[in-house]
């Protein structure tokens, strides 16, 4: 049946994460000739402890302000971890919106001599995560961080940046979470609606994790890429928030072979700074494309 309103974020959170448990993950049996993949409507209920009633009100959207103890139950139930359950928590109706202000992503200018002077890649992203300012090094490990790039745009519509990463299916996935809890409650942000129309009508694989519901940060973390000029490098990312924005940083273990991959790439690469990509608005249309080319289609999608 179709929801009883297109706002009914509770209703399809719980639903796509219900398919994803198994009976077998729940401790049911597994049955036969059943119509839905994951768990029905009523074993989430039994399971949690609610009415069967009460959770098909739940996921319709006929009750928007259940419990935190039933939240929580459903949560153990759906085997959320606790950015996910965090992100459950926060779809009641009972929780408050808080209004953001908006205003341009403005990179401090500390941050633009910090840049200048770390020795490892390094740049500056907003919320949707647009590159806003770079330094040679992170331009040389790769040209889409440069400023006015669009990080989610190069990982599904730039056949070169779905090469760069050595586990591209991962990458596509914890960037498609960590832009649904960027994205939290700020559903009518102009520049998310944006992105996530963009990407929908040009990305089969966005659309499929979409649906999922994921929901995860993108902080630390390591990865391995594959660069076009010195090959392999595993990379250590940490993040940190300053004012508004976040600055990123990508650095080997010291004396490993990916450090002196990237100090050879230092040495072919330019001196000038990258530079910075022009101040707008997180939500102004205009903010579309600073490549000045169409996107395309990468041949995965």
């Amino acid at each position: 049946m179709k929801e009883q309103d297109s706002d009914n974020r509770l209703g399809r959170y719980l639903r796509a994460r219900r398919e994803l448990v198994s009976p077998a993950q729940a401790g049911l049996p597994p049955g036969g000739n059943r119509r839905v993949p994951g768990l029905r409507r009523e074993e989430v209920a039994l399971l949690a402890g609610i009415s069967p009633d009460y959770y098909l009100r739940l996921e319709r959207g006929r009750d928007k302000n259940p419990s935190q103890q039933v939240l929580e139950a459903l949560a153990r139930v759906l085997q959320l971890d606790d950015i996910e359950q965090t992100y459950l928590l926060g779809l009641s109706a009972a929780r408050p919106k808080t209004p953001r202000r908006k205003r341009p992503e403005h990179v401090p200018a500390r941050v633009h001599q910090l840049l200048a002077h770390l020795q490892m890649p390094a740049f500056v992203e907003g919320r949707a995560f647009d590159v806003l300012a770079s330094n040679p090094m992170a331009v040389a490990l790769s040209p889409r961080l440069r400023p006015g790039e669009n990080r989610l745009r190069s990982l599904f519509q730039d056949p070169e940046e779905q090469a760069f990463h050595q586990d591209w299916t991962k990458a596509a996935a914890d960037f498609v979470a960590a832009l649904r809890t960027t994205i939290g409650d700020d559903i009518d942000n102009p520049r998310f609606v944006e992105l996530v129309g963009e990407f929908a009508l040009s990305s089969q694989r966005f659309r499929t994790l979409w649906a999922r519901h994921d929901v995860r940060s993108l902080d630390g973390g390591t990865i391995t890429v594959n660069h076009p000029v010195v090959g392999e490098l595993r990379l250590h990312r940490d993040k940190l928030a300053i004012d508004d924005v976040i600055l990123v940083v990508y650095y080997p273990d010291k004396g490993s072979d990916s450090d002196e991959k990237l100090q050879l790439l230092a040495a072919l690469s330019p001196a000038e700074p990258a530079g910075t990509a022009p101040d707008r608005p997180i939500d102004d249309p205009r903010r579309v494309e600073w490549r000045g080319a169409a996107p395309h289609r990468s041949a995965t999608d």
